[in-house]
């Protein structure tokens, strides 16, 4: 009889996973109750953690077979999301009929091209323009391994001082004005290599060397986030533009690290009490989802207001041109910024209820298929 073999699953890095993933809905809502107080600004280090997670589980051996190991990267990171951008770029179309004017039709340049340049061209699924992004990360940094092991310099310190000095570069080129349309593709992988590159040598060489005290550990970094926030310009970089380095070149990373260093210590905490929720489990595991179609979940709410404001005349101060042309207008009843939680709880369990649904669906149609094909 034949074994299933079953892979462990890394449980305090899956409820890390979907912690920065809550950062990111929050961030999209401007809502600031995860900053601890303004010292961890979600921009200053969202994006660098979930490369930090990624490199986490990077496996070098995969640099034997680099061409299997790239399309298989293609196929869990590209397909989907050019599938995703179809359906968006299709439904781009039909919300102009409605009135909407958000985003940009679909074409060949805004399918295949946009994405790996800014991944903002249909708007409803702009926060997934991390996806392409982290795939040509993830090439990169495989090629470059590869490249380094034939000169045997493939050492997890030296590459890690290698990105850093693309990073800090990408930083000045940045701030004087060399990073924009098609120079934006190599600077966000600049700047994303070094963040990448910290989850691997996190796992090689300091994991088991995280074992301060949490007392110790946690005031270490709140005073080290006080004195920057003290005499920094404000901590928030834009990733996705790669622009808003307003501290020089080692600001950035300092906060990716003093960032990723308090969500992976919290998550470690939280483990014990919530590895063996299946909530917990399945968005972790979907953070995908919740990248792609959180902005459509937020426009759920809104047509909820809109619905009302139009059928029953309620939300009187209901915005009707911003509805219909800013895709990140959020209606708060009342000006209450407490309503932003809705749009945050429904960009999360939207996207994952839909996700859902999608794999009862492949599961109802793959036990069909393996029913047709059982003998009589």
């Amino acid at each position: 009889m034949k074994k299933t073999v079953q892979r462990q699953v890394n449980m305090q890095f899956r409820i890390l996973s979907a912690l920065v993933m809550i950062l990111v809905v929050m961030g999209h809502v401007d809502e600031g109750m995860l900053t601890i107080g303004g010292l961890f600004p979600y921009y200053s280090f969202h994006i660098a953690l979930f490369l930090f997670i990624s490199g986490y589980f990077y496996q070098p051996e995969k640099e034997e077979r680099i061409g299997a190991y790239l399309v298989g990267k293609a196929r869990s990171l590209l397909l989907p999301y050019f599938v995703w951008n179809l359906v968006y770029g299709l439904l781009v179309l039909a919300l102009r009929r409605a009135g909407f004017y958000i985003g940009n039709e679909p074409s060949l340049w805004t399918l295949f091209a946009e994405p790996f340049l800014s991944g903002h061209q249909f708007l409803y699924n702009a926060p997934a323009w991390f996806v392409p992004a982290l795939f040509l990360t993830e090439a990169a940094n495989a090629v470059i391994r590869r490249l380094l092991r034939f000169i045997h310099m493939q050492n997890d310190w030296f590459l890690m001082g290698l990105y850093l000095c693309l990073g800090f570069l990408v930083v000045w080129l940045s701030a004087h004005g060399y990073v924009y349309d098609w120079y934006r593709i190599p600077g966000r992988l600049m700047y994303m290599l070094p963040c990448y590159q910290m989850g691997q040598l996190y796992r090689q060489r300091l994991e088991k060397r995280d074992v301060l005290p949490n007392w110790l550990y946690f005031g270490i970094l709140f005073i080290i986030q006080l004195i920057l926030v003290s005499f920094c310009n404000g901590l928030a970089v834009s990733a996705a533009w790669c622009n808003g380095f307003l501290n020089g070149p080692l600001i950035p990373y300092v906060t990716a690290v003093t960032g990723i260093a308090f969500w992976l210590r919290v998550s470690r905490i939280l483990t014990p009490a919530l590895s063996k929720s299946r909530f917990w489990n399945d968005f972790g595991a979907h953070t995908f989802a919740v990248m792609m179609h959180q902005v459509m979940a937020f426009l759920a709410v809104k047509s909820v207001f809109f619905l009302l404001h139009t059928a029953a005349g309620c939300f009187t101060d209901f915005d009707i041109n911003a509805y219909l042309t800013d895709v990140y207008y959020m209606y708060l009843p009342g000006g209450l910024t407490q309503f932003k939680m809705l749009y945050v709880i429904a960009g999360i369990c939207l996207p994952l209820l839909l996700q859902k649904g999608l794999d009862a669906v492949r599961g109802r149609a793959g036990s069909l298929r393996l029913a047709g094909t059982r003998p009589e």
